[in-house]
């Protein structure tokens, strides 16, 4: 029987820092993961640099310390692109201002909105809330003023304001060029 040639697909797996990045989750450091598998600090680094690649056993006494699944070390993980003139327009109310929903659709951790705003654009008269846990406001360029029952905060850009989703709010921009900020709603 011939054996059929298998070409290596030239792509790697980077187990080494698959497993830093779990190491590190866990708040573990490299002396106590040695000390649980019996390896020593070097070795671990090399792996974690891959420097140097584990065998099957002591991968398998790595991921047992770690409580990981070995299989969890090659799973390819979940990405989405979303170009930004494929992005769709939502709206949110307000006039003066270009809203795009810059992160997937089906996402339901996080959401990313980029709007556009243009001189003197301005928010709902009334303030509102929206249903989340936490928003981040990003002014990328720009002046931007976000309005709290109590305040009014005068943002310019690189200027990132955050605070709980469901504080009422509106804002404007009081200059005369536009603006581009970034809302991230965090569910």
């Amino acid at each position: 029987m011939k054996a059929l040639p298998v070409e290596p697909s030239g792509s790697s797996i980077n187990i080494g820092a698959r497993l830093r990045g779990v190491r590190q989750q866990q708040r573990m450091t490299i002396d106590q993961v040695a000390e649980l598998s019996g390896l020593t600090k070097g070795f671990l680094s090399r792996v974690e640099r891959d420097l140097t690649s584990p065998s099957v056993s002591t991968l398998l006494k790595l991921c047992e310390v770690l409580g990981i699944e070995v299989g969890t070390l090659f799973e390819v993980p979940d990405t989405t692109l979303v170009r930004l003139a494929e992005a769709p327009r939502i709206s949110l109310g307000g006039s003066g201002i270009t809203e795009q929903l810059v992160t997937p659709r089906g996402e339901k951790r996080v959401q990313v909105i980029r709007a556009e705003v243009e001189p003197h654009g301005i928010g709902e008269a009334e303030l509102y809330s929206v249903d989340c846990e936490l928003e981040v406001l990003h002014v990328a360029s720009g002046v931007f003023t976000l309005v709290l029952p109590e305040q009014r905060i005068e943002l310019a850009a690189g200027d990132t304001m955050t605070f709980p989703g469901r504080e009422p709010h509106s804002w404007e921009n009081p200059g005369n060029e536009p603006a581009i900020v970034f809302w991230t709603l965090v569910l």
